[in-house]
């Protein structure tokens, strides 16, 4: 018997539905000689410190490090029945097929059931980017040796684990020293999860920190027969930062009054230049995230969801959890298809459509660049737009536009820069003026583009211009200005800072060994992470942008700044890449996290910790002192007689922001 083993119950529906396997059973569908199967998700899970020996369900620094010797997961609780199914049917399996997720934990979440059921059988790999029936198909005529892929599992099993010995063993240690120090919440460390943190906090810091500088700028109204644009002044050396903003009022001021007496300025040179522009690749997760953010409002995890759907329940677009904007080759055979369905499913596609260059061959494919997977893309089947509500289409908009923008022209446009001499000062005129629009058009309905950045005086449109030519001088405006701190993040913002990580590296050693593209956690797991900060209450939400909360800034000062460096991290990330590419064994990525994380803790048994502690109110209800706690929803004020009384304070940040107020819950688990 074949069996095919899913990830999720709606999967195995629609491979099940391509195999003919319409029998439908106890969490299976079978058919002659096949049996579809799947998890939920992950069917099992790894063991807690406490199922390594009882001793550790206290909480105590002596007993750390926990290092497992032979490491052991066991079938979450919660999904036990449908454990049992799978168990029941890869034992009497003759042939396995993994078809779950493509990507490592797809890998880890089959693999890690076979290796706990004993199955010694032979294995091939169904390799999806997509759920529609054609998709399925092919994949299904191109089943991938056991073998190919095998080193995705022993990544993902290596991040798993370094997850588990440096969340474990150092969420427990400062916490334990965050009490000796009066803290009374837990102190939650996690390998990606703090070097996020860390980003915001440095950002939030940074913004409390900044100072204003004032500044002045001067723009000149330059007009004549009936024709008028604005050129703005060029502050001399010595008065302006590097920046070119003039900070001497004085200067700025004469300057102003100079330009009023000139009456007209005179044009010293123009310089013109074509720029063109490709299409923007088709959308990674990340890609999409951030533009979602900026576009349409939405939290990351929710676009992931949202991008799950169109994948899974509607069949429209392809495999959304990729890490590449990149289309292999082999499938410019499939773009007619495409676009073809593409009009089937929204006629009012087709001028456009009719005017595109079919054989146009843009950047994105690229064989050499597609990692596992390829671009999100559509599907070669008509999809059901009545179906989707108004997020879910508009996220299909996006997708769709970014790759019919790959069969349009460059987008084309002349820049010109003009300068000008007016009574003894400088000024420059920036304009724009479009030539070809190209795939802009296609982009244009969609929502603001900021992929020009160019403000509106930047993108005027310029009369004629040539040396030598006077221009009468209209109104000159004195601008004071101030600089602007930095602005907080909002999530899509923070999933690209994730991303592109090697940027925020000051350690010249870890810089040098990061590549550009090297970021901290993957496409699949950036969502989930901050996510988790905002639910442990270390995030807050305000408005679009994420601040930190007062236990984030107390966490991020109590650990040492190995494990809150996002270049720490950004290295693992590149050794999980190693194991993947079968560079790096499983076993000697363990040991070495386990020798770190040893050496931590011997260096942190006997510390005493530093913290910055709020101030504890009084409680609202009885007056007595309160305690901070921290639940799975967040942290809050505690009233120190609780269970005799119950009240309750938010949080208040170091910035006077609060975050949400906490319903009353049990305290920590930790004990």
């Amino acid at each position: 018997m074949r069996v095919f083993l899913c990830e999720k119950p709606s999967q195995g529906k629609d491979i099940a539905r391509v195999l003919g396997a319409g029998q439908r059973g106890n969490g299976c569908y079978s058919g002659a000689g096949v049996v579809v199967t799947w998890c939920i998700g992950h069917l099992v899970e790894a063991v807690p410190p406490e199922g390594y020996g009882e001793q550790y369900k206290r909480w105590a620094i002596e007993q750390l490090p926990i290092l497992p010797e032979r490491w052991r997961v066991e079938p979450k609780a919660a999904t036990a029945a449908q454990f049992k199914v799978v168990q029941q049917l890869v034992a009497k399996a003759g042939e396995l097929v993994i078809a779950t997720d493509a990507d490592r934990e797809g890998e880890m979440i089959a693999r890690e059931i076979i290796e706990l059921c004993g199955y010694r059988g032979p294995i091939q790999r169904l390799w999806l980017s997509a759920l529609n029936d054609a998709s399925i198909r092919k994949a299904l005529g191109a089943l991938k040796p056991s073998a190919e892929t095998l080193p995705l599992y022993f990544s993902a099993l290596a991040r798993s684990r370094a997850d588990w010995l440096i969340g474990m063993n150092l969420s427990r240690l400062f916490t334990l020293l965050g009490r000796q120090a009066g803290y009374t919440g837990v102190l939650s460390v996690g390998r990606v999860q703090t070097p996020t943190l860390k980003l915001v906090v440095d950002r939030d810091r940074e913004i409390a920190r900044f100072v204003c500088v004032p500044f002045w700028a001067i723009e000149v109204a330059l007009s004549h027969a009936g024709q008028s644009f604005v050129a703005s002044w060029t502050p001399p050396q010595g008065s302006a930062d590097d920046a070119g903003r003039c900070l001497q009022q004085p200067v700025a001021q004469q300057a102003a009054e100079r330009l009023r007496t000139a009456g007209s300025a005179q044009v010293l040179s123009v310089e013109t230049e074509r720029v063109r522009e490709g299409p923007p690749l088709p959308f990674d997760l990340g890609t999409l995230q951030e533009v979602c953010s900026k576009q349409l409002g939405l939290d990351v995890q929710e676009t992931l969801d949202i991008a799950q759907a169109l994948y899974e329940m509607h069949k429209a677009t392809t495999y959304p959890r990729s890490d590449s904007g990149y289309l292999p080759e082999s499938m410019l055979a499939e773009v007619p298809t495409v676009l073809d369905s593409l009009v089937k499913t929204d006629p009012s596609l087709r001028p456009l459509i009719e005017r595109l260059d079919r054989q146009q061959r843009s950047r994105a494919w690229n064989d050499g660049k597609v990692s596992a997977h390829h671009g999100i893309i559509p599907t070669l089947e008509p999809a059901n737009l009545s179906a989707m509500n108004e997020k879910e289409l508009a996220v299909y908009r996006l997708i769709r536009a970014h790759y019919l923008a790959q069969f349009l022209p460059h987008h084309e446009f002349d820049r010109t820069v003009a300068q000008f001499s007016c009574g003894s000062q400088s000024l420059v005129a920036v304009g724009k003026q479009i030539a070809v629009t190209g795939w802009r058009e296609v982009l244009a309905t969609l929502g603001p583009d900021d992929a020009d950045g160019e403000d509106s005086q930047r993108s005027q449109v310029l009369p004629a211009l040539h040396a030598g030519l006077s221009w009468p001088v209209g109104k000159v405006d004195l601008k004071a200005l101030k600089t602007l701190p930095p602005k907080p993040y909002t999530q899509g913002e923070l999933i690209k800072a994730m991303k592109t990580v090697a940027k925020f590296v000051t350690d010249p050693r870890l810089k040098q060994k990061l590549r550009d593209t090297t970021g901290i956690g993957t496409e699949a797991t950036r969502a989930n992470i901050i996510n988790g900060l905002i639910g442990r209450g270390y995030l807050v939400k305000k408005g679009r942008a994420v601040r930190a909360s007062d236990a984030a800034f107390t966490l991020i000062d109590a650990v040492p700044s190995a494990i809150a460096d996002p270049g720490t991290t950004a290295v693992w990330e590149q050794a999980l890449d190693m194991i993947e590419a079968g560079q790096m064994a499983l076993d000697t990525f363990i040991e070495k996290q386990s020798v770190w994380v040893g050496q931590l803790v011997q260096q942190y048994r006997g510390a005493t910790l530093s913290l910055k502690l709020p101030p504890a109110p009084a409680c609202p209800q009885c007056g007595a002192p309160m305690q901070q706690r921290t639940v799975k929803s967040g942290a809050f004020w505690s009233c120190s007689r609780y269970p005799d009384c119950k009240g309750t304070l938010p949080i208040e940040s170091p910035t006077g922001r609060r975050s949400a107020p906490r319903k009353r819950r049990a305290a920590s688990k930790a004990p």
